[in-house]
């Protein structure tokens, strides 16, 4: 399928390092209103369909698929335009900076028989779809509480300004505080959790900015959480407390408390990294935890990125995954209304600031299913 790429910023480069191991996805345009950042991304790369306007992909009826990588801020206005032109669209998240405005994007495709779903893609990576399996096998018995931890140190110490993508595009760190940490780390364990348990019924909710002023060369305009917390309750029974900072130390583990035992993961951004699993036994009359072992990851359909020095997730499966719905005429495995549940999750989280407390959840899902490759 022929699609377009809309935003030459930071993360394309990520999507760029993976688009060659999906042959399914035909790159037919690049645009950015920036000129000059569209022709050093396009000479980077040796494209040579670097397009001035987003017009022109819309008018060009052989694209059939969108990925809207712009800046959160534009993800509404950007794709609701490529909704209104019939084009399918893949969004870095968030689907929209307020809830009401991803719901219309929803609607718009739905009315419309377009499919739309959003980054991140991590549940269909080997990690992810291996603790799925796990769970389903009970290999540490029933699991009732979960503790997922997206920590990521002090941002605004390090050396950020020296982050620089691979076509030379330096890290948005203005956007990135201004968005804050929740809307950009929550939804690698949120999809996760949301797929392994079915629909959430509520969150409770707090953030803050611990550090309000995170010493940019250039002032914020607004002022997003640097810290958040939220106990979210799954209809199944099962509750997760996720934290999401930039502000303690690196820590992105991921704990599913059984009865018999714990798996753990250390690393929201591989898609391949070890799950470990732990048991509990008694021993003079005290419970211990003793190492299990590591829990094989299922058979790796697409293996380590082929692009040398490519970010260990692949940005491209979720496109992909998209693609091959469509032409299977199938439910996706990322599906629009699993996609909107987890992003209200997410924002009610990033809201906090506003509006702490209980949060009650509109939406649902219809369950989605494991990729059949991870089901034995």
């Amino acid at each position: 399928m022929k699609i377009a790429m809309v935003g030459c910023g930071f993360v394309a480069d990520y999507y760029m390092q993976s688009l060659p191991d999906y042959p399914g996805l035909e790159l037919a345009a690049v645009v950015d209103r920036d000129a000059a950042r569209l022709a050093q991304f396009a000479s980077y790369y040796r494209l040579d369909c670097a397009r001035p306007a987003l017009e022109s992909v819309l008018a060009d009826r052989s694209i059939e698929l969108v990925l809207n990588l712009t800046n959160p801020d534009e993800h509404y206005a950007v794709s609701r335009q490529c909704l209104l032109a019939g084009k399918h669209v893949y969004s870095e998240k968030p689907l929209a900076m307020r809830f009401e405005d991803a719901r219309d994007l929803y609607e718009i495709a739905q009315q419309r028989g377009l499919a739309i779903a959003c980054a991140p893609c991590s549940v269909l990576g080997e990690t992810a779809q291996g603790i799925w399996r796990a769970l389903r096998d009970q290999r540490v018995g029933p699991v009732r509480l979960v503790y997922a931890e997206l920590d990521d140190g002090l941002v605004q110490k390090m050396r950020y300004k020296s982050w620089i993508s691979n076509s030379g595009r330096p890290w948005p760190y203005k956007d990135e505080f201004e968005v804050g940490c929740t809307l950009e780390h929550a939804g690698y364990y949120v999809n996760w959790l949301v797929a392994y348990f079915g629909p959430a019924t509520s969150v409770n909710v707090f953030a803050t900015s611990i550090y309000p002023d995170k010493g940019t060369d250039v002032p914020l305009d607004r002022i997003a959480p640097d810290f958040s917390v939220a106990c979210i309750q799954f209809e199944s029974g099962v509750v997760a407390r996720l934290t999401c900072s930039i502000v303690a130390r690196k820590d992105q583990r991921l704990r599913f408390f059984g009865e018999a035992g714990i798996l753990q993961v250390d690393d929201a951004w591989d898609y391949r990294a070890p799950i470990h699993r732990q048991r509990y036994v008694n021993i003079r009359r005290a419970m211990v935890i003793l190492p299990f072992g590591r829990e094989r990851l299922p058979s790796r359909p697409y293996g380590k990125p082929s692009v040398r020095g490519a970010h260990a997730m692949h940005f491209c499966r979720g496109p992909a995954e998209m693609v091959a719905a469509l032409q299977e005429k199938r439910r996706s495995h990322i599906p629009a209304d699993f996609c909107l549940h987890a992003n209200e999750i997410s924002l009610a989280i990033h809201d906090a600031m506003e509006r702490p407390g209980l949060y009650k959840l509109t939406t649902r899902f219809e369950p989605i299913e494991p990729m059949p490759w991870a089901v034995t």
